[in-house]
């Protein structure tokens, strides 16, 4: 059942996610977001007590949204698991998120003191959780000195090659998605098929950790859900 305080709190959401696109966080105050969404400040107030609990929360529904869909995939397709799957998969749905991309990428002038998010501790965690199941299965190769550097340095330069450059701007972002596929593959990976009961193995361990991440965070957006305060 929808609940109107929960809409209300989405579109409070939606308008603060649109300003800060446009402004950056330091220039977008409470009374903007409540103009945008039509409702009077002291609304807003009762869903987040602070501007930054309220961009927290606009981060936690938009890193929940995105990992809902690598979650999809990987319920279509256990093997959507595998290195090059995933990490090309999560370089596509981020791409599409500009809200997503301006946190990676620590765009400070955007948000302000939110930079450090919690969110990127936890994403840190699961990555290397990831990791260390795909090598006990097998499934990443285990004589890469320093994988979980060499994976990181390789993945974030798809990330963060555009912002130094402009040369390459004219390759289409599936194209660019296919590369980073093709180099983690042929880096990363063993040779040959990859088992299908390791697969599914780290599938189901993988989809379960991401479930719990994404309930945390559903929890999380709403914490101040004002039908949940007494009075």
């Amino acid at each position: 059942m929808s609940h109107p305080n929960r809409e209300r709190a989405d579109r409070i959401l939606d308008a603060a996610g649109e300003l800060l696109l446009r402004m950056g966080y330091r220039k977008v105050a409470i009374d903007d977001i409540a103009r945008a969404a039509g409702i009077g400040k002291g609304t807003v107030y009762l869903h987040w007590r602070t501007k930054e609990l309220l961009f927290q929360a606009l981060m936690m529904r938009e890193s929940a949204d995105l990992t809902d869909e690598i979650l999809a995939a990987i319920k279509a397709d256990p093997a959507m698991i595998l290195p090059h799957r995933m990490i090309s998969a999560s370089f596509l749905v981020t791409h599409r998120r500009p809200l997503v991309m301006a946190m990676l990428r620590g765009n400070a002038e955007m948000f302000g003191s939110l930079g450090d998010l919690a969110l990127r501790k936890q994403q840190d965690e699961l990555r290397g959780q990831f990791e260390d199941a795909m090598l006990r299965r097998g499934l990443i190769r285990a004589d890469v000195p320093n994988v979980t550097y060499a994976l990181n340095a390789a993945t974030l330069g798809f990330y963060l090659g555009d912002t130094l450059s402009d040369e390459f701007e004219g390759i289409a972002l599936e194209e660019k998605a296919a590369v980073l596929a093709h180099i983690i593959r042929t880096a990363f990976e063993p040779a040959g098929e990859p088992d299908p009961v390791a697969v599914a193995d780290v599938a189901a361990e993988l989809g379960s950790a991401l479930e719990a991440l994404v309930s945390g965070y559903r929890q999380g957006i709403y914490a101040h859900d004002p039908a949940k305060a007494p009075g």
